[in-house]
């Protein structure tokens, strides 16, 4: 298992955009994807709806779980989606 922890950087934090974006881009691996915020809370991360329960504002942790034959590629691709601010500049 990959992990790694990461903090939103973009504005809007993790509303609908980046939610869709990184669900896009979590299904395009076999890997297992959760996301975990500050207080604990799961979500499977190819799942929008989970994934926008989590509350993740501007400057929010949140730790990315990668399981699979391709961890390593998807946490690599999702932490430099998360890092990029999702496109939003």
């Amino acid at each position: 298992m990959a992990t790694t922890t990461l903090t939103i950087q973009n504005e809007q934090g993790f509303h609908v955009r980046p939610a869709q974006l990184f669900v896009e881009k979590a299904g395009q691996y076999e890997a297992t994807i959760r996301v975990t915020n500050a207080a604990g809370d799961q979500a499977d991360g190819k799942s929008m709806l989970e994934l926008m329960t989590l509350g993740l504002a501007k400057g929010a942790q949140m730790t990315l779980e990668a399981e699979g034959a391709d961890a390593d590629e998807a946490l690599r691709e999702l932490t430099q989606l998360i890092e990029s601010g999702f496109g939003e500049g």
